[in-house]
């Protein structure tokens, strides 16, 4: 990622914070929307849920800037969704759906082409290494 990518993501995500249990709230609807047989995976209190998926990508989006540091937790945390949770491979690309998408309705106009292909290339880093976690399980 370009250091001014790696701005957009952080300039854009200080934007969403204040609104981060309705984006929460819209992330989920719209992952359970595209497909619906993931909601069994989730099995405590949504509330909480979202707040820990805003905890993680908050995390995520401050040490964009020193990526190398966090990507063995990234897939330790890949690792833990496959062994724990029989989290699907094939899910990555739907929560990344649902994240670029919530982020548009989030951001409304502020969401512009370049905020998206920032937004992209991080979550596609982050989904990578999530994965590479997997194959520890495999």
């Amino acid at each position: 990622m370009t250091p001014e990518q790696v701005t957009l993501v952080k300039e854009s995500w200080e934007k969403v914070k204040p609104i981060s249990e309705q984006a929460a709230e819209l992330f989920y609807g719209r992952l359970f929307m595209l497909d619906p047989e993931l909601k069994s995976l989730f099995k405590n209190d949504m509330s909480e849920q979202g707040k820990k998926l805003m905890a993680t990508i908050s995390l995520a989006v401050a040490s964009l800037d020193r990526l190398e540091t966090i990507l063995p937790t990234v897939q330790a945390l890949g690792q833990k969704h496959a062994a724990q949770y029989n989290v699907p491979d094939s899910s990555y690309a739907t929560v990344g759906e649902a994240l670029i998408w919530t982020l548009q309705q989030g951001l409304g106009d502020a969401f512009t082409d370049d905020v998206k292909e920032a937004w992209l290339l991080t979550y596609s880093t982050l989904s990578a290494a999530m994965l590479s976690g997997t194959e520890a399980t495999a």
